[in-house]
């Protein structure tokens, strides 16, 4: 949470925003080992973090897909939206949008946030407790909506 003081010296709790990516690779995609240092450290996840003052959601995305894999994205779109205050696994109440994307070019390195960078095929993910966050159900989500595509971008709950 953000705490943070308006007009008038009033202050209030503000939740975060973040960029969570689907990063593909053909019928792969690519997941993170969270450093331990971070919440849900150890665990697999998609690529992402906060977005910073004056940027897009698309330039956020961008920014932490080349920070976190050395990877330009190509193609982003968003999956949905998550404003679930009680999203599991993290206690800032981080507001959510997912993109999935095709992995461009690699031009750089990783940085110290992840342990690990591995592509895995879509239909062969590590299990779901080895999976931070609620990535696991994104993960679903997309691969729900490429075997029968429907309207995106999604917010709210979803049901199977």
């Amino acid at each position: 949470m953000i705490t943070c003081r308006f007009e008038g010296g009033h202050g209030a709790a503000l939740r975060h925003v973040v960029t969570d990516n689907i990063v593909l690779r053909g019928s792969e995609v690519l997941l993170v080992k969270r450093s331990q240092h971070l919440l849900e450290g150890g665990k697999w996840a998609l690529v992402g973090g906060f977005v910073e003052r004056d940027e897009t959601l698309p330039q956020a995305a961008a920014r932490e897909i080349l920070e976190e894999t050395g990877y330009q994205a190509n193609d982003l779109t968003l999956l949905r939206v998550i404003d679930r205050p009680d999203r599991p696994g993290e206690d800032r109440q981080n507001i959510s949008f997912v993109h999935f994307c095709a992995a461009g070019e690699k031009v750089g390195t990783a940085d110290d946030e992840s342990e690990e960078q591995c592509w895995f095929p879509l239909d062969d993910l590590p299990p779901p407790l080895e999976i931070a966050f609620d990535h696991f159900e994104s993960l679903e989500i997309f691969t729900a909506y490429r075997r029968k595509p429907f309207g995106l971008p999604l917010y709210g709950s979803w049901q199977r």
